[in-house]
């Protein structure tokens, strides 16, 4: 049995999947995400998301299945799965915009889950039976889908996991990274792959003006996003939740602080830094256990985010060491 081949960039399937690389509405009312790339993939399977459908281009994409290891050994290098005929899902309309003439609501997961599988073996990463949706796509449709040039010719969608801060399983003495307002999807990507490196054991966002599952956060931190354990939340949620944790809180500021090298981070420690332009808000720095600074040398007076928080995370882990 052939699988359905995608040739068209007017096909509904792929109308929703370019819309939801590009609209965080949708992405929140559908609850799934794009994931773009093998090695992004990989990772998010690994961590144990589950996958709605996986688009791939077979004239790009030629490692086969067996070369991801969250579904290693489960699935041949042809596995297909084929919409079933009396599939009746359509995509969503997004009412704050008036829709993008897919459809009139967002499908329930049974109805994303309705396919005529090729194969039995339940598949990780997949619903509840361990199934999930696989479409070959032309070159030109991938071309017009792929968010970045130069990927693996493999695109999925995900459904996404919202992770509270009551879910956080945290080891003694933690390290945790805090960031208030960020508003660059690329600031926030390159922030994850320090926290992954440095092995922090959390990411608080807190008031964000980005979210988390945006292709461009996904993109700039390599898959981090799906390693370090990630919580998007107030700053009066997370200073609480610190407060009753016994978790030190440092803030990040130039006026009325110390070099971040004198300030033990040895103890349990949040690391919290707000945005380039203004700064931590009040709430934090009357929250602060102690408010930390990099020494300045030249003409300016701050570093990107991503750096700042590189030099901090790292000066903990010397600290550790």
């Amino acid at each position: 049995m052939p699988s359905e081949l995608l040739i068209s960039a007017q096909n509904p399937k792929i109308k929703r999947l370019i819309a939801l690389q590009k609209d965080s509405s949708l992405r929140r009312e559908c609850g799934l995400f794009v994931v773009e790339g093998r090695r992004e993939l990989d990772h998010c399977l690994a961590a144990g998301f589950t996958v709605d459908s996986v688009f791939i281009c077979p004239e790009i994409y030629t490692e086969g299945f067996d070369s991801i290891s969250g579904i290693q050994g489960t699935m041949p290098q042809n596995f297909v799965l084929r919409t079933h005929p009396s599939h009746k899902w359509a995509p969503p309309v997004h009412a704050a915009t008036g829709g993008h003439g897919f459809g009139t609501q967002c499908p329930s997961a049974s109805d994303r889950t309705e396919a005529e599988v090729l194969q039995d073996t339940p598949l990780p990463g997949g619903d509840k039976n361990g199934r999930f949706r696989v479409f070959e796509v032309s070159r030109e449709v991938y071309d017009k889908v792929a968010y970045r040039g130069g990927t693996e010719g493999i695109i999925a969608e995900v459904f996404a996991r919202n992770l509270t801060l009551d879910e956080l399983e945290l080891p003694q003495n933690p390290l945790i990274a805090v960031l208030e307002s960020v508003e660059k999807p690329g600031n926030l990507g390159a922030v994850l792959r320090s926290a992954d490196a440095a092995g922090a054991d959390a990411l608080l966002v807190c008031d964000p003006l980005t979210d988390i599952y945006n292709p461009n956060v996904i993109r700039a931190s390599i898959g981090a996003v799906f390693t370090v354990p990630v919580v998007a939340c107030t700053s009066a949620e997370a200073i609480g939740w610190l407060k009753r944790n016994g978790i030190r809180i440092l803030t990040a500021q130039l006026q009325d602080s110390s070099a971040y090298y004198d300030c033990d981070m040895r103890r349990g420690t949040a690391l919290v830094m707000g945005t380039e332009s203004t700064g931590l808000s009040q709430a934090w720095r009357d929250a602060a256990d102690a408010h930390i600074r990099i020494p300045m040398l030249g003409r300016l007076d701050s570093l990107n985010v991503s750096v700042s928080a590189s030099i901090l995370l790292f000066e903990a882990v010397r600290q550790r060491q």
